[in-house]
């Protein structure tokens, strides 16, 4: 008897997986359902989108028209609105009061905004930036001297920023209390060097204060100034989509917690992407990476294990990517340092270059580059593979700009 798996989600994990799926389950009953409308896209590709490099077509998944039927793959533009397991299967309601059935269900929700806990953010003239249309509704107001706030300078919001410098709005970003850009991904000095750089590109960032409410018009009401916009953007982070497993028995910390084959505490149900808290690989800690080749990796695997075969997940290498209007950051691992390890930083300010290498015994552990692109597969490769430095720890201890030296050193000893 055909095995009926259930995928909800239909982001890079979600997608990922119903391919898996059919291609080590010729047979298989496979639902993909979406909680948006229209075909599987790509959430990073709302900045091409906004900026006008890409339109909407370019930014799906899957650009071979009939892609999911030609698999056999049926794909529903439905909200899961509740999920009930037993130990052999299950049951998911709909939204439309429609119920689907599953022996193997994945989990691949991710997240949606997180709003700031402050009146107004429902007013006209307020989004997010994190869907289709919410994209739509930011490009409407892109003209030239339109002024545009944005509340919230993390990964985000960062992201974000790419799209609206260079249209000719007038930005500000609010970092609030925390006076850092981007300080859950970057230290103070490297920090810095974005915020010059994005304030030489014309952006207000705004690092002390704090936002009171939202008036309309819109309007930003702080404890300092008062700001008047034509958009407001919320960009304060996200949290995952897991309110319909209440009552399954999941367990939930900062996402779904899983085990090294993806698996949820709950029999016969798995989780991928930035919904699921899943093994890091430099600490062998569960955590959360919302990354997109994470989440398309965590597809892959639990759909093998969904299958029947076992395959443990070996854990994901922490990393971000960044592009700051044109200056491109990377952060990797252990980007804090790890205790009783050392740390070598070098700063050239004029020129935006900033590297930071994490040291433990004589293994790289982290890394963070700014303006520095070659350096990236290098540092991915010492730090995923944690191969011994050698005599190469004190080269890169005097120069951290030996980095690729060292890796095509230690790759040919």
């Amino acid at each position: 008897m055909a095995m009926k798996y259930v995928v909800i989600g239909a982001g890079p994990a979600g997608v990922r997986a119903v391919e898996a799926l059919r291609e080590h389950d010729p047979d298989g009953l496979i639902t993909l359902v979406s909680g948006e409308p229209g075909e599987p896209y790509a959430r990073m590709a709302i900045p091409y989108i906004l900026n006008g490099s890409i339109d909407e077509a370019g930014a799906l998944q899957r650009k071979t028209p009939l892609h999911y039927e030609t698999l056999g793959i049926r794909y529903l533009n439905r909200k899961a609105l509740r999920v009930q397991a037993r130990p052999t299967g299950g049951t998911v309601e709909l939204d439309d009061g429609s119920t689907l059935d599953y022996d193997r269900l994945l989990v691949a929700t991710g997240s949606s905004p997180s709003l700031p806990p402050i009146p107004g953010t429902d007013l006209p003239g307020v989004v997010t930036c994190w869907t289709l249309e919410d994209a739509r509704a930011i490009a409407d107001k892109l003209k030239p001297g339109a002024r545009v706030v944005m509340i919230g300078a993390g990964f985000v919001a960062g992201v974000c920023m790419k799209a609206l410098v260079g249209t000719g709005v007038k930005l500000s970003v609010i970092a609030g209390r925390a006076g850092q850009i981007l300080r859950t991904m970057m230290t103070p000095v490297g920090s810095r060097m974005l915020q010059r750089w994005l304030e030489g590109k014309g952006v207000e960032v705004i690092t002390s204060g704090r936002t009171e409410r939202i008036e309309p018009g819109p309007r930003l009401v702080m404890d300092t100034r008062t700001i008047d916009a034509d958009l407001i953007i919320l960009a304060t982070g996200v949290h995952p989509n897991i309110a319909f497993l209440e009552g399954t028995g999941a367990k939930i910390d900062q996402g779904i917690l899983i085990d090294d084959r993806m698996r949820t505490t709950v029999p016969c149900v798995y989780a991928a992407g930035d919904v699921a808290q899943g093994r890091d690989f430099s600490t062998g800690e569960w955590v959360v990476h919302a990354l997109q080749p994470t989440a398309t990796e965590h597809g892959r695997i639990a759909a093998l294990n969904m299958v029947g075969k076992d395959v443990p997940y070996r854990g994901s290498l922490s990393m971000n990517v960044l592009d700051t209007v044109g200056l491109i950051s990377h952060t990797f691992g252990e980007w804090k340092g790890r205790e009783g390890g050392e740390v070598v930083e070098l700063t050239d300010e004029a020129r935006n270059l900033y590297t930071r290498l994490c040291f433990h015994g004589d293994r790289l552990v982290g890394a963070i580059t700014i303006g520095q692109p070659r350096h990236v597969g290098a540092l991915r490769g010492l730090i995923h593979s944690g191969r011994a430095l050698g005599e190469w720890k004190a080269e890169l201890m005097q120069n951290p700009h030996k980095v690729m030296e060292a890796f095509v050193g230690l790759t040919h000893a």
